[in-house]
């Protein structure tokens, strides 16, 4: 039995594991896609599962460069890009009338998009409170409606896979609201998945702990994520690539009886 001084066998990242065509034929669409974060882990574990992938963001200069990385690897006529900021409900809309058309048909949604931040309740103000809740949640809510009125008209179903957080259940100090953002996405999709089922889809969602990517190591200090990471079983944070795997299999037809369910990705009870 390994002591807690002594590193769990698996404190060592395993080797990232080959597609299986798990969403071959699949027409993808994955937000806040751009960067090196879980959002274009998963449009890549996508393309290396088979899918074709729309990939978007706001930032259209990182955008440009992950669709031409992408290509690269798995061939430009497989990823295409839109330009969206998921706070205008305007530009959620286009997106998924954007992605059908140069898609073909939409299969699947990744709610991807999210803000965090650490700031304790009594010093935060009422425009932090709102961003985090509007990016992380709200914007959340304008892509599954604008999913489910596609997927409605369509009859053809589809899936939609959001990305909550452990924070969702737990307490941890200046996550208030980026917490209560993503316990709302976890409800958003228990209760959109019962109307969802209407129209043949299927809506669940990924609740990571703590992710290993630059983006997070820009935001958080290096201190905080040690310690984090030290309370995982494994003694280390997830890879970006073992969240995306996950999203895949809840993309897949492997999971064709679960709707409105939170899968944990942690390895430490949540």
């Amino acid at each position: 039995m390994n002591s807690p001084l002594t590193p769990s066998p698996l404190a060592t990242p395993p080797n990232e594991v080959a597609g299986h065509d798990l969403l071959k034929g699949k027409k993808v669409v994955v937000t806040a896609a751009a960067g090196t974060g879980i959002g274009f882990a998963t449009a890549r574990r996508a393309l290396l599962e088979g899918a074709d992938v729309l990939v978007s963001d706001f930032h259209e200069r990182r955008l440009g460069e992950t669709v031409e990385k992408l290509g690269a690897e798995f061939g430009a006529e497989r990823v295409v890009s839109h330009v969206c900021d998921v706070s205008s409900t305007a530009q959620v809309d286009a997106l998924i009338a954007a992605a059908a058309d140069r898609l073909g048909h939409i299969d699947v949604l990744v709610n991807n998009a999210g803000l965090g931040g650490e700031t304790p309740v009594a010093d935060m103000t009422d425009e932090q409170w709102d961003r985090v809740v509007d990016i992380t949640l709200t914007s959340t809510f304008r892509s599954t409606r604008a999913a489910l009125r596609y997927f409605r008209d369509a009859t053809h179903g589809g899936i939609i896979v959001n990305n909550a957080s452990v924070l969702g259940w737990r307490a941890q100090r200046g996550q208030a609201h980026y917490a209560a953002a993503k316990a709302g996405v976890m409800a958003l999709t228990r209760c959109s998945a019962v109307e969802a089922a209407d129209y043949g889809v299927r809506i669940n969602a990924v609740a990571p702990s703590i992710a290993k990517h630059p983006f997070l190591a820009k935001v958080t200090s290096d201190e905080l994520l040690d310690e984090l990471a030290s309370r995982e079983a494994y003694g280390r944070a997830a890879e970006v690539w073992e969240i995306a795997a996950t999203i895949a299999m809840l993309a897949s037809d492997y999971t064709t009886y679960l709707t409105g369910e939170i899968v944990s990705i942690s390895s430490q009870r949540a």
